[in-house]
């Protein structure tokens, strides 16, 4: 469905093409749309003469253009012509309801695909890409820059389509009737584009500026909603309140600027308008009292030019719709051809033909392309291994793990699962063989059950419960009168720290799978549950390749392998008791933290 994409200044055409690909899937029901338009346009071109008939043939005495009418007495040609003025304005309504149904179910699929592609992208998207994106902003991309879909094909396209066949059926009967009056009528339609013209680009551009301030109000509401906990705890409510209003009137007030110049727009567009009827009154008037023309063609004359007006002032004001619109799809398509995804490979990895080797070769990577996070970082995890990844914060640990689920690519090295470069493997079948505990612990508003299931929705209520005592939850769920099936608040508000903590791992329990990723696993509970969690974390790392992220370091003492990670490179590796008796960076880690020395350690 996606086509090559427009920059975020891209003309129009180029816009509109890729808006085709959108409109493609959908093309039977946009031909029966058109279908209906030149249903209604046909409509409405009979419209003006059941009054002609009245005026001309029943009050004036003429005959009827129809030979068929001519026999009918005048008490009988008026009922039959005020018949017809009801039936055809009850098929008009009829029609109109049948296409506004068609057109706003294009332009809701349409808006649906949409929205699709976007989220989808955004979720492929790298961590680099959303480390610097505004969540609010996008929020706003995905909830209403995609709504200009539908703008265009109710408000733009449909329009204009059903106005210029309008139109061009009334210039066609305008000209047989009168030629001269139909050139002093059409004689406007320059002047209003020219307007259009040199209004549109103002709007395009206020458009564009209100979508901005728009996606801002989201921003910060985001921002304040999702930090009320820090913002409550440093008594910042005020402060946040008045970003929040300033914000709020700076979007008011761009779209203030956006209604005021399509008010203009409009007004111009009416002013035009009525002098060119004014002028067709005029003329016609002359004719009528020169003896050229019926009063009965007058009218339908000036019946039809202010339905020659009504398109054409539908025409441009849906011109201005179409550049509001234009903005949003631009805003849209900015994320849809951005390039900072992770691009799957085509290898299929089966769990079962997972050995667990993990080996990175000279791995360095930068998130800006300027500032180097990893230099030079190579170390092997053989199969069913464990390795503790130790040492400031900042030194790029939580980088070097963020690489074997590829959130992130190396800028140069490569990291091999047995032996099979990851960027060769399907990027969905590789994170289906990895288990993580991320820090901070992530917990969705769901309930218990569905939270420790997220990662492996088909699992048993056996293995639910399992991973929820090899997570020490029991003592939780004891104290919840729904047990596992207790809903918890947005982000686990309900629950403490720790208990998130326990959470999360108790979904790494269920996900089962054969390579497991630790960040900071017991970062947030006491010593004892600490002990605790070990224990049930020792037990599930058996046969399975391991990493564990530790700040404290009383928790890498059973792990095969530590290393030492400083300034993005590895600067010692050895087991615990190794890395104590050098007396290096390591030992002194040891030191500051108070962990037993290394006599303690080994007999540990």
């Amino acid at each position: 469905m996606k086509a090559p994409a427009p920059s975020a200044a891209a003309p129009s055409s180029s816009v509109f093409r890729r808006l085709w690909g959108y409109v493609a899937p959908h093309r039977g029901m946009f031909l029966l749309a058109m279908g209906q338009m030149l249903l209604l346009a046909g409509v409405e071109l009979l419209k003006p003469w059941p009054l002609k008939l009245v005026v001309d043939c029943v009050l004036g005495g003429q005959r009827p253009p129809i030979a068929a009418l001519g026999r009918l007495s005048p008490g009988t040609l008026l009922a039959v012509s005020c018949g017809a003025v009801v039936l055809l304005q009850a098929v008009y309504a009829s029609v109109s309801f049948w296409s506004n149904h068609t057109t706003i179910s294009i332009g809701q699929r349409m808006v649906n695909d949409l929205r699709s592609d976007l989220y989808q992208h955004l979720q492929r998207m790298s961590l680099a890409f959303h480390a610097h994106r505004q969540v609010g902003d996008l929020l706003f991309r995905v909830a209403a820059d995609t709504f200009a879909v539908q703008s265009l094909t109710m408000n733009g396209f449909f329009p204009i389509v059903s106005a210029t066949v309008f139109a061009l059926g009334m210039v066609v009967v305008l000209a047989y009737m009168d030629p001269q009056l139909t050139l002093v009528a059409v004689a406007v339609c320059p002047l209003l584009f020219v307007t259009i013209r040199l209004l549109g680009r103002w709007i395009s551009e206020s458009a564009r500026v209100a979508r901005q301030e728009d996606s801002q109000v989201y921003t910060l509401l985001q921002h304040g909603l999702s930090a009320i906990r820090l913002v409550q705890a440093f008594t910042q409510e005020e402060e946040e309140h008045r970003r929040f209003v300033r914000q709020s009137q700076a979007s008011l007030t761009a779209n203030l600027r956006l209604y005021l110049l399509q008010t203009l727009y409009v007004g111009i567009v009416n002013v035009v308008t009525a002098a060119g009827t004014a002028m067709i009154l005029w003329l016609g008037a002359r004719r009528v009292l020169a003896g050229e023309m019926s009063v009965g063609d007058v009218l339908v004359f000036l019946s039809y030019l202010a339905s020659l007006y009504v398109p054409v002032n539908s025409v441009s004001q849906s011109l201005g719709t179409i550049e509001g619109a234009k903005a949003g799809l631009v805003r849209v398509f900015e994320i849809l051809d951005s390039g900072e995804s992770v691009a799957s490979g085509s290898r299929e990895l089966r769990r079962a033909d997972v050995i667990g080797e993990l080996r990175f070769e000279n791995v360095g990577f930068s998130y800006d392309g300027q500032r180097t996070v990893l230099s030079d970082v190579s170390f092997t995890v053989p199969p069913g291994g464990s390795v503790a990844l130790v040492g400031p914060t900042g030194a790029g640990k939580t980088t070097i793990v963020s690489l074997i689920p590829r959130f992130f690519d190396p800028v140069v090295g490569r990291v091999l699962l047995d032996g099979r470069d990851l960027r060769e493997l399907d990027l969905a079948s590789l994170r289906r063989s990895i288990s993580m505990v991320l820090q901070p612990p992530i917990v969705f508003a769901a309930t218990m059950r569905e939270n420790i299931a997220y990662g492996r929705p088909a699992a048993s209520a056996e293995d639910i419960a399992r991973a929820a005592r090899l997570a020490q939850l029991d003592p939780l769920l004891d104290r919840l009168s729904l047990g596992l099936d207790t809903r918890i608040g947005e982000g686990g508000a309900t629950l403490s720290e720790g208990e998130r903590q326990r959470l999360t791992i108790a979904r790494a329990i269920v996900r089962d799978a054969p390579i497991l990723i630790l960040d900071e696993p017991t970062a947030s509970v006491d010593s004892e549950t600490e002990e605790l969690i070990m224990a049930a974390l020792r037990a599930l790392m058996k046969g399975r390749t391991t990493f564990l992220i530790a700040h404290r370091l009383s928790t890498v003492r059973q792990v095969d392998r530590i290393l030492v990670v400083r300034d993005g490179r590895v600067v010692e590796s050895g087991s615990y008791r190794e890395l104590v008796d050098r007396r290096g960076f390591f030992a002194r880690l040891v030191e500051l933290q108070g962990s037993p020395s290394p006599r303690e350690a080994v007999g540990s």
